[in-house]
C-alpha cells in the first residue's frame, strides 16, 4: 500500500495485518485474525508540494505498508484491514443496547443527526452525568 500519511505504526511495533478468508472460516470455523510476515512500514521517497498549504515545510513525505501472506486454499476470497471491522450493524446493536439497558439509559441519549444518502440514520450518543 503506498502514499499513507502517518509517519509511524504499530506495524513497526509488532502488529500484524487483520486477514478474513472465507474458505478458512468456512473450514475451520476462523473468523477475522491476525496474520502476515515480512511486515514494514516506512517513508517511501514520495514526496508532494505541500508549500501552499504547510507553511511550516515544504514538502510532506508519504510512507510505504507492505506485508507478505501465504494464501492457505486456491480460489480462496480473503480480506485484509488495519483493525476488526465495525459495521452499521453492530453500531445498532450496541446502542440498542445501551438504549435499553436501565442502568445506561440514564447517562445515554440518543438522537439522529442526519440520514446519509442511503437512508440510514446518522445517530449521536450524548454520554453525560445524570
Amino acid at each position: 500500500m503506498l502514499n499513507l500519511c502517518k509517519p509511524d505504526s504499530l506495524f513497526n511495533e509488532g502488529m500484524k495485518v487483520l486477514v478474513y478468508s472465507e474458505k478458512k472460516a468456512h473450514a475451520r470455523d476462523i473468523g477475522w485474525h491476525r496474520a502476515g510476515t515480512k511486515i514494514y512500514y516506512y517513508p517511501n521517497g514520495v514526496r508532494k508540494d505541500e508549500q501552499r498549504k504547510n507553511a511550516a515545510g515544504p514538502f510532506k513525505t508519504y510512507y510505504t505498508h507492505t506485508f507478505t501472506y501465504d494464501f492457505e486454499f486456491p480460489d480462496d476470497t480473503v480480506y485484509f484491514a488495519y483493525c476488526y471491522p465495525y459495521t452499521y450493524t453492530d453500531m445498532l446493536e450496541d446502542l440498542n443496547k445501551i438504549s435499553t439497558d436501565q442502568v445506561k439509559s440514564q447517562f445515554a441519549k440518543r438522537s439522529t443527526l442526519c440520514e446519509t444518502l442511503a437512508g440510514n440514520k446518522c445517530e449521536v450518543l450524548t454520554i453525560t452525568s445524570r
